[in-house]
C-alpha cells in the first residue's frame, strides 16, 4: 500500500530526532535500506537468470523448442533486459560557459585553496552560469559504478550580490558537500536513488506488465522508506555544510552571504524581473545588454526599507519538508549568528567590491556580453509574439475604456477590460473594476481569483475568500488556488495553515486522474445522457460538420460521469458514407480522424468515435446512441 503524505511527513519527522540521537546509527540504516534495493533488484535478476538456464538445460536435455518454450523464454528475458538497462544510470552533463585557470587565475586558486582545505576532489571543470545559485555536481561516467566527473557550477549573478568573502563561504559550503566521508557516502546515496526512479519509470513505460508485477509491490513499500531516509541525510549535509562553510570562511560571512542571498533572490524575482515584463509593451525588441544591466542594478543596491521586508519574510519563513535546505532562522541560529542580536536584525554592509569584480576581473564584461548575446538571441521570438499580442491588448482595452464611458459593457468586455488593466495598467487600477463585475455577476469564477491572486500579493488576507469562492465554482481553479494561498502561508511562516492546502492540491490532483481515466474511454455498457448543448453552441458545431463531405450521420450525447459531473463528457459519433465501387483503407479513416479532431473547435471535453471505422465497427454502440433523446444531430442529404 502507497504511504499517504501526512504518514511520510510523520516518517521524516521521527527519522530527523533518531539521527540527532543516534547518527552512526542511522547512516548505517540509511546504507543497509540502499543495499536492501539492490540486493532485492540482483535477486530477481538472479532468479530469472536461473530460470532462463534451467530453460536452456531443457531444451538441450530434451533436444525438443517449441512455440511455448520459446514464449516463456522471451516472458524471462524481457524483464531481464528492462532491469539491466535502468541500472546503466545516465547522467547528462551541466551546462554553462566552461573556465579556464589562465582566464580567471584567482577563482581557480580560492577553488584550489578550498578543495585542498576540506579534502574534497578536484573539479574536472568550473562552469559560469546565468543563474543566481552555486552547485557542485558529480556525473559517473559508469552510472551506479561510478568513476566520477566533479563539476563547480557558479552563477554570475550570485557572484555579484556577494562580497568576496561572502562567496568564499558560499563555496566552502558548497565544496563541503564533497568533504569527508560523510560526502562520498551521500553522493551514493543519491546515485541509488536515481537508480531506482529510473527502473520504476522505465517498468511503467514497457508494455511488459510481468516485470512490473515483479517490482511494482516492492518499490510501493521501499520507495517512500528510502526518500524519507536519505531526505533526513541531505537536510544533515547541509548543516554539515554550513560547518564546513563557518571553520573556513567565519561564522559570520557565511551568515551575512545566506541574508543576501536570499534578499537579493527576492529583489530579482519581485523587482528586477517583473520590470523587465513591463518592457515588452513598449518595446519591439529584447533588451541587448539584459544580464549587464542585471548586474548593475545590484551594484545600486537594494534599497533599505524593500531589503528589510524581504528579510522580514525570509525569517518568518519555517523549516518544511518541500525542501532539503533548512529555513533562514534556523541556519542563522545553528551558525550562532542569531545570538546576542535583537529581534530586529539589522542588514549587513553594502557590498563594495563583488566577487564577481575580484574573482572575473577583467573577463566580467566579455562573460556578460556572452550571456546578453545567448538571452536575446533566445528570447527574439517569443518577445517580438508577445509585443505583437501586447499592442492588440492595448488597443482593445482603449476600445472598451471608451466604450465603458457611453454604455454598459458585456459581462465578457467587462471581464476583458479588467484583467487587461491588471497586464497593462497595474493591479491598482484593476481592483475596482474586478469589484464592480462583482456587483453584477458575485459567482464569476475568473473575477475572484485574480482579486484573490492581487490582494494577496498585498498580503491581505481577504484575497484567500475570493480564491475560495473561485475553486468552488471552477475545478479548474483547484490547483492554481492552492498553491497561491500555500505559497502565501508558507511566506507568513504559518506552515500547518500551508500544509492544509497542500493537502487539499494533492487531493484534488488525484481526483483529476480519476476523472482523467474515466474519460479515456467509452464502451457499449456507459450510461449516455441527451447532450443539454445551447442552440447556439449547436448551430456552431453543426455548420463545422457539414464542411465533411466525407460524413453521413452525426450522434451526440453524454457519457454519465462520477468526477466533476458539472463539467460535461460528450461522445461524438461519425458515421462516414461509404461508396460500394471506392476502396476505403484504415488509413484514409484516420487520416480524416486526426483532421476532423484538429480543426473542429468542440462546445467542451469530447471523444470522437467513427462509428463505421475500416479497423472496428461499432454497431451495438450505434443503435444505442439512435435511441438518446435528441442524440441525431446530422444527416447528409443526398
Amino acid at each position: 500500500m502507497a504511504i499517504t503524505q501526512p504518514q511520510f511527513d510523520a516518517l521524516i519527522q521521527r527519522l530527523e530526532k533518531f539521527a540527532h540521537q543516534q547518527p552512526a546509527l542511522y547512516k548505517l540504516g540509511v546504507a543497509l535500506l540502499a543495499v536492501l534495493g539492490y540486493v532485492y533488484i540482483f535477486s530477481i535478476l538472479a532468479l530469472l537468470l536461473a530460470i532462463f538456464a534451467v530453460l536452456v538445460a531443457l531444451v538441450i536435455s530434451t533436444g525438443r523448442l517449441n512455440f511455448y518454450i520459446i514464449k516463456f523464454g522471451i516472458l524471462i528475458l524481457v524483464p531481464t533486459f528492462i532491469v539491466l538497462k535502468s541500472l546503466w544510470v545516465r547522467f547528462p552533463p551541466p551546462t554553462g560557459l566552461e573556465l579556464r585557470r589562465q582566464d580567471v587565475p584567482r577563482l581557480f586558486e580560492l577553488v584550489d585553496e578550498l578543495t585542498l582545505k576540506l579534502e574534497a576532489p578536484r573539479f574536472h571543470h568550473i562552469l559560469l552560469t546565468d543563474e543566481f545559485n552555486a552547485a557542485v555536481a558529480q556525473r559517473p561516467r559508469l552510472g551506479i559504478f561510478g568513476w566520477q566527473q566533479n563539476y563547480l557550477l557558479v552563477g554570475l549573478p550570485l557572484m555579484q550580490a556577494l562580497s568576496p568573502e561572502q562567496f568564499r563561504a558560499v563555496l566552502a559550503h558548497e565544496l563541503g558537500h564533497l568533504s569527508g566521508n560523510h560526502s562520498r557516502f551521500a553522493g551514493w546515496i543519491y546515485r541509488v536513488r536515481q537508480t531506482y526512479v529510473q527502473i520504476l519509470e522505465r517498468l511503467h513505460h514497457s508494455n511488459q506488465g510481468g516485470s512490473s508485477v515483479l517490482f511494482n509491490a516492492f518499490f510501493n513499500w521501499y520507495a517512500p522508506f528510502f526518500s524519507a531516509y536519505s531526505f533526513v541525510l541531505a537536510r544533515m549535509n547541509e548543516y554539515e555544510a554550513d560547518r564546513c562553510a563557518a571553520a573556513l570562511a567565519g561564522a559570520q560571512n557565511m551568515a551575512e552571504a545566506l541574508i543576501n542571498v536570499e534578499i537579493s533572490a527576492r529583489f530579482l524575482q519581485h523587482s528586477f524581473w517583473p520590470n523587465l515584463d513591463k518592457q515588452v509593451i513598449h518595446q519591439v525588441e529584447p533588451p541587448a545588454a539584459i544580464y549587464t544591466n542585471l548586474v548593475k542594478a545590484l551594484a545600486a543596491g537594494i534599497p533599505p526599507d524593500e531589503a528589510t521586508v524581504w528579510l522580514d519574510r525570509a525569517l518568518a519563513q519555517k523549516t518544511d519538508l518541500d525542501d532539503t535546505h533548512p529555513c533562514l532562522a534556523e541556519r542563522l541560529s545553528a551558525l550562532g549568528y542569531l545570538k546576542g542580536k535583537p529581534k530586529q536584525l539589522s542588514l549587513p554592509a553594502d557590498v563594495k567590491i563583488s566577487a564577481a569584480q575580484e574573482l572575473l576581473e577583467s573577463n566580467l564584461k566579455k562573460f556578460l556580453a556572452d550571456f546578453d548575446h545567448t538571452w536575446k538571441q533566445e528570447m527574439a521570438t517569443p518577445w517580438r509574439q508577445r509585443y505583437a499580442y501586447a499592442q492588440e491588448a492595448q488597443d482593445q482595452l482603449k476600445s472598451l475604456d471608451q466604450k465603458a464611458k457611453i454604455q454598459q459593457l458585456t459581462p465578457e468586455e467587462a471581464w476583458d477590460r479588467a484583467a487587461w488593466t491588471a497586464e497593462f495598467k497595474g493591479n491598482e487600477a484593476a481592483i475596482p473594476l474586478l469589484r464592480e463585475i462583482l456587483t453584477t455577476a458575485p459567482a464569476h469564477p475568473s473575477t475572484h481569483f485574480l482579486l484573490g491572486q492581487i490582494l494577496l500579493k498585498q498580503n491581505e488576507l481577504s484575497g484567500i475568500g475570493h480564491i475560495e469562492k473561485a475553486m468552488e465554482k471552477d475545478p479548474e481553479k483547484v490547483l492554481p488556488g492552492c498553491e497561491l494561498i500555500y505559497a502565501f502561508f508558507k511566506d507568513q511562516g504559518q506552515i500547518e495553515k500551508a500544509k492544509a492546502y497542500q493537502a487539499r492540491a494533492q487531493q484534488h490532483y488525484e481526483l483529476l486522474l480519476m476523472a482523467q481515466r474515466e474519460r479515456s474511454f467509452v464502451r457499449e455498457d456507459d450510461t449516455f445522457l441527451p447532450h443539454d448543448l445551447p442552440s447556439a453552441a449547436l448551430a456552431l458545431l453543426l455548420q463545422q460538420v457539414s464542411r465533411y463531405t466525407q460524413v453521413k450521420e452525426v450522434y451526440l450525447v453524454r457519457k454519465k460521469v462520477r468526477y466533476f459531473p458539472e463539467q460535461p463528457f460528450y461522445v461524438l459519433g461519425i458515421k462516414l458514407r461509404r461508396a460500394w465501387y471506392k476502396f476505403k483503407s484504415s488509413d484514409s479513416d484516420q487520416q480524416f480522424f486526426n483532421h476532423f479532431v484538429s480543426e473542429v473547435e468542440f462546445p467542451g471535453q469530447a471523444y470522437v468515435i467513427l462509428l463505421n471505422s475500416q479497423e472496428r465497427n461499432f454497431k451495438n454502440l450505434e443503435e444505442i446512441l439512435r435511441e438518446i433523446q435528441g442524440a441525431a444531430i446530422y444527416k447528409h442529404e443526398g
